[in-house]
């Protein structure tokens, strides 16, 4: 049984390795908010919130096939919380039963695995039992598909089949096997025979038995094991244990198969917990979400209309400001303005709603479209390290080679005052020269900058694949926080934050202010 509820044709695996910067995406874009969010507290989905988003898919027609499934879950959601809770509960009963002589002996493997089938058929029944009430309200493939095996592979008259195999096989009243003998007397060929009619008495089936063998044979043999003999009691156990080996094995197979089915379905409809667990905790605010629309790898695309830092708002009590943004056939977005005017939570937000459309989740705004990156990296500054062995210019640098052994064509970089360590004229030329590189080898780039070199010598480039967004300041200095389409400006208003500790700042510092906060 397959649950393919993540991709058409093949598993989710938890224990693939991911992206090699997942570390400075979950750094740069304070993922651990998001995944804490979708976690609920719950660990497992924790690894499964972190494994998803972090590994990004690069076709469209995947993230639809999520999204649709998404849907589903969006809309039914108690019974997709139903199937995850049977689906913990299987694996969690099946832990607790007893089978530390399993591994030892064909018997306790037998009686283990008839333990655990009959606490997986009851479950099974209860699966059956939501596919049969909620199946036909579902309107995605995956969900589609699951409920017609559930349908189709745990129909009432194999689960009856199940049901009288286990009821047998517990062997409460012995078994019935054969064997030959082989070289040196041993025996061989051990078989598991149908057992006795079980409305005889035993002892009608022994008489039953003796009379078939003596009509066949002209004679009967029996072998009777004395009270006290544990020799023989002992050379019982091992001939009944020979002959139930088969069985057990295959017995225990079938319950290790089943067992995967379960984990499989938890995993994979663990993703989905974990977004309603997020949908449900951006409702509560009033946060609006959409389910966004990827378009294929290698056709510029961006637009949205209320975007937001999902993981800022999850960090604050009142809902955050959203941005509009329209950015097809633009591969440069260039931000600038004022100081602390909402440029580094936008760029945010942008990366955030990125990973998320491409792990095939809603996306925190009111619509949002985007082209597929083959990668998404991200190029923050640091804070100083007292463990730095060169300065931070070298190690912006390093980090910029790291990113540049490792990008491809169409796929994203997101740069957050980057090289603005040096002074501005080096730091300008620097970012100017990797940035024309990486838009000439088809990448796409969002980059917020203070440096006024950099962005005003782009904008006068009048290049027509790039977008200048500027953090809106209002006359008397408010910030509200969001991006308008506008041409670089030469202050980032640094005597508005004196002002705010100071009071009006003099006339002849402004201008010192104002460079210093660039």
């Amino acid at each position: 049984m397959k649950v393919f509820l993540m991709y058409r044709d093949q598993d989710f695996n938890l224990k693939a390795g991911l992206p090699s910067n997942a570390g400075e995406l979950t750094q740069d874009l304070e993922l651990v908010t998001l995944f804490r969010a979708m976690s609920a507290g719950d660990s497992f989905l924790l690894e499964v919130a972190k494994q998803a988003v972090l590994a990004s898919l690069s076709e469209p027609e995947t993230i639809l096939y999520r999204q649709n499934i998404l849907a589903d879950c969006l809309e039914r959601a108690d019974a997709v919380r139903q199937m995850y809770g049977i689906a913990v509960e299987a694996i969690e009963r099946e832990r607790t039963v007893w089978g530390w002589m399993s591994s030892r002996y064909p018997e306790g493997t037998l009686h283990r695995s008839v333990d655990v089938l009959q606490i997986f058929v009851g479950l099974l029944k209860k699966l059956r039992k939501i596919a049969d009430e909620h199946g036909p309200l579902f309107g995605s493939e995956g969900f589609r598909r699951l409920f017609e095996m559930f349908a189709g592979e745990l129909n009432d008259e194999y689960i009856g089949t199940v049901e009288k195999h286990l009821k047998r096989l517990a062997f409460r009243d012995g078994i019935l096997m054969s064997a030959e003998l082989g070289k040196g007397n041993k025996g061989t060929n051990y078989i598991l025979r149908k057992p006795w009619d079980i409305r005889q008495s035993w002892v009608e089936r022994v008489q039953t038995w003796v009379q078939e063998v003596t009509l066949r044979n002209g004679s009967a043999y029996v072998y009777e094991i004395a009270d006290r003999d544990e020799g023989g009691f002992r050379a019982l156990s091992e001939l009944r244990s020979q002959g139930i080996a088969h069985v057990a094995t295959a017995l225990a197979q079938s319950t290790d198969h089943i067992l995967s089915f379960f984990q499989m379905l938890r995993l994979e409809l663990g993703f989905y917990v974990g977004c309603l667990n997020l949908s449900e905790q951006l409702a509560r605010k009033g946060e609006r979400t959409c389910l966004p629309e990827p378009v294929v790898a290698g056709n510029p695309r961006l637009s949205a209309y209320g975007l937001y830092d999902v993981c800022l708002s999850l960090s604050m009590d009142a809902p955050v400001v959203g941005n509009d943004v329209a950015g097809d056939q633009k591969s440069l977005l260039m931000i600038t303005g004022a100081n602390r005017g909402g440029k580094s939570t936008f760029l945010r937000s942008l990366g955030v709603a990125l990973l998320m459309m491409q792990c095939g989740m809603f996306a925190p705004a009111e619509s949002f479209q985007a082209n597929v990156s083959r990668g998404i990296f991200t190029h923050f500054k640091r804070e100083e390290d007292a463990t730095m062995q060169s300065g931070k210019l070298d190690e912006e640098l390093r980090r910029m080679s790291s990113i540049v052994d490792k990008i491809t064509p169409d796929s994203t970089v997101l740069f957050n005052e980057s090289f603005a360590s040096t002074n501005e004229r080096e730091g300008s030329e620097i970012a100017r020269q990797i940035v024309r590189a990486l838009l000439e080898s088809g990448v796409k780039v969002f980059y917020v900058t203070h440096m006024f070199d950099l962005a005003q010598g782009f904008y006068q480039a009048k290049m027509r694949q790039a977008l200048f967004l500027r953090a809106e300041r209002l006359p008397d200095g408010l910030r509200t926080f969001r991006l308008i389409e506008g041409e670089p400006l030469p202050t980032s208003y640094g005597e508005d934050l004196y002002g705010r500790i100071f009071g009006p700042a003099p006339d002849d510092i402004t201008p010192a202010l104002n460079r210093l906060a660039q």
